[in-house]
């Protein structure tokens, strides 16, 4: 298994994952327009993330192998200046849950994110139901810092939000 940057040629492999996993993380994310995960719109925004990856403004990992994605974990809304933090979301091939795989790739991401990009947090939200989000953020050493009400409109519904971060150990 290959853990990596997306690239433009990947719309296929991520429209095929998304698609096979739709059921799965509908439940975790917002409502989409029916075409958002096909290939020629993922084509479209794949050039902008790889524009915003070569700038420094976010990094979108995938893991692959034998030409399927199995993950991804992504930061966005990278900000400098005296912040230096971002968000970090991530999510699983519904096959692959609870094999440890979403570990590690957060756990590239994490790296890239303190000793690449040099930034000093990261902030991540899960529902409060969300068990298996919690316990991943807890493994990666993530703290709980609030609880956001209507945080986010995921499924139609605005949902509660628990908020997380994790600081830069080299930075204490």
């Amino acid at each position: 298994m290959e853990i990596r940057l997306v690239k433009t040629t990947d719309a296929d492999m991520l429209s095929a994952y998304h698609l096979k996993n739709a059921d799965h993380f509908k439940q975790w994310e917002p409502k989409h327009d029916d075409d958002y995960y096909s290939a020629s719109q993922l084509k479209i925004r794949l050039a902008s993330f790889v524009v915003a990856q070569d700038e420094g403004r976010a990094a979108y990992f995938i893991a692959v192998e034998n030409s399927e994605i199995l993950a991804h974990c992504s930061l966005t809304n990278i900000i400098y200046g005296p912040l230096k933090g971002c968000h970090i979301g991530y999510g699983v091939a519904e096959v692959y849950e609870g094999k440890g795989l979403m570990m590690k790739v957060c756990k590239q991401a994490v790296d890239h994110a303190f000793n690449k990009l040099k930034l000093n947090r990261l902030m991540a939200a899960y529902m409060p139901h969300n068990s298996r989000s919690e316990t991943l953020l807890n493994k990666l050493g993530f703290n709980q810092e609030g609880l956001a009400k209507k945080y986010l409109q995921i499924n139609g519904a605005w949902e509660d939000h628990v908020l997380t971060s994790l600081l830069n150990p080299k930075n204490t």
